[in-house]
């Protein structure tokens, strides 16, 4: 729909008439039909009535009030709505009206940077088109004139379905005993720490979907949102054991997923399965570990992050029948279940997806949670020449957001700091993370496939910071 803006201002001067006549040949040539008194009130018409009829008039679905210094001691002055000038609007012509098809335009303001505003409109938000702000806010104008905001709210979701389960967490009094131990330094942390991730365990082993489900894939969706409170205690529990954490931590952490990984395969008592049956583990196991690796990151707990990478998982795996011990790219696993969701929703990564919308709930910024997948992936790109046990950075769909490289990297600029992380990120000068890009290639002619989603392909150099590693002291 064409919208219809009434113009009201003031006859300051020549010069100022000339920037509101500007304003409304930009409008009319953005598709705006603008009424201004220039153009529609002709010799012989009653100006008073005809700017009355505009602001009453259905047909005029936005009135511009254009507020000046001139305007709004005029509108301030005026008595009854009669004044000098008809083109003033008058408090009782504003009342009589819709408000919401008001917008005030302020072209300049006092020596204090505040508006010029009359006294009717002085609560109401303003669109400042001061000479610097011009060029920004006539796109806000456009916006309010076409009700096309910048920011729309999201439809109303249903509530979580975790929400629907009334018996308590068997998980939530140990990890806030443990929580607790650890911020205090008790000497109880280490046993607490034992105890509440033994109970995670248990929870998570109570965590199957059945595999004859009639809807299987949205059974894995629900079962991932269900295990929502039970990922925020973990989280909750990285960020009390992050500041302090040291080799023990890692330890704990080891045992913690060497006991999970598995539920991610078919069990021995299994004989009949599907490649998808345990893809809610698929999820959960590798979102817990992205957190782990982001906390520690964020913590700068590069010691204790290096030597939980470092260690191996003793896990038996249906792929690889004659190895136990794995590194850490055993946690990521492809999904197949969330297929045909995806293909329904045209979504490029319906896991990435998720690992995005769930961080809002993390109390971790989502970069927190790309950086550590990013670095999950460049660790396992030099140690494992091998692509089948690669890290997939699904996360790294939404690094375009990023807008330069990640925080860790960025600092990585000083040398003595990128000496501090080295050991995590697996390489000792940028020399070799050059080499490493130059074995990727979208189509893997160079040794390995680039990772791509539609048309966004993953800037290891970009992110990473390459240019600028160990540049200064």
């Amino acid at each position: 729909m064409t919208p219809k803006a009434f113009i009201s201002y003031s006859w300051t001067s020549p010069a100022h008439e000339q920037w509101v006549i500007n304003l409304a040949t930009q409008l009319v040539e953005n598709g705006v039909d603008v009424i201004l008194d220039k153009w529609d009130l002709r010799e012989g018409n009653d100006a008073v009535q005809f700017m009355e009829a505009m602001v009453t008039n259905p047909e005029v679905t936005k009135v511009i009030i254009v507020s000046d210094n001139k305007y709004a001691e005029k509108a301030n002055n005026r008595k009854g709505g009669v004044g000098t000038e008809s083109q003033i609007m008058s408090p009782e012509i504003y009342r009589r009206a819709d408000q919401s098809k008001f917008a005030a335009v302020v072209p300049e303001v006092d020596a204090n940077g505040e508006p010029y505003l009359p006294a009717f409109l002085s609560s109401r938000i303003y669109i400042d088109m001061t000479e610097s702000r011009y060029a920004t806010n006539f796109e806000q104008l456009l916006r309010w004139l076409f009700e096309k905001p910048a920011y729309v709210k999201p439809a109303l979701g249903k509530m979580p379905s975790f929400l629907d389960d009334e018996a308590p967490s068997p998980t939530r009094a140990k990890a806030r005993r443990t929580i607790e131990a650890l911020n205090t330094s008790s000497r109880t942390a280490s046993a607490s720490t034992t105890n509440y991730l033994d109970s995670l365990v248990r929870v998570l082993e109570s965590f199957q979907v059945d595999p004859n489900h009639a809807d299987f894939p949205q059974a894995v969706i629900d079962n991932i949102e269900a295990f929502l409170p039970y990922r925020n205690e973990f989280i909750e529990f990285m960020l009390a054991a992050a500041p302090a954490s040291d080799t023990e931590i890692a330890r704990s952490l080891q045992h913690f997923f060497e006991r999970i990984i598995p539920l991610m395969s078919r069990p021995e008592a299994v004989s009949s399965w599907k490649d998808w049956d345990f893809d809610n583990y698929v999820f959960i196991v590798h979102e817990l570990f992205l957190y782990a690796v982001a906390i520690l990151l964020k913590h700068e707990r590069f010691e204790t992050l290096a030597d939980f990478l470092d260690l191996r998982f003793y896990v038996s795996d249906e792929r690889h029948h004659d190895e136990f011990m794995h590194n850490f790219s055993i946690v990521w696993k492809s999904m197949k279940a969330l297929g045909p969701k995806q293909s329904e929703l045209r979504r490029i990564s319906l896991r990435g997806d998720f690992l995005e919308q769930r961080s809002h709930a993390s109390g971790l910024k989502f970069v927190d949670v790309m950086a550590a997948d990013f670095v999950l992936f460049l660790r396992s790109a030099i140690l494992d020449a091998n692509d089948y046990r690669a890290w997939y950075p699904e996360t790294l769909l939404y690094a375009q957001r990023t807008r330069g490289p990640f925080e860790i990297f960025a600092r990585a600029e000083s040398r003595s700091y990128f000496e501090r992380m080295a050991p995590v990120v697996a390489f000792k000068n940028k020399n070799v993370l050059e080499e490493l890009i130059g074995t990727f290639s979208r189509d893997g002619k160079a040794g390995r496939w680039l990772p791509h989603w539609n048309y966004e392909v993953l800037n290891i150099a970009g992110l990473s910071n390459l240019s600028k590693l160990q540049t200064r002291p």
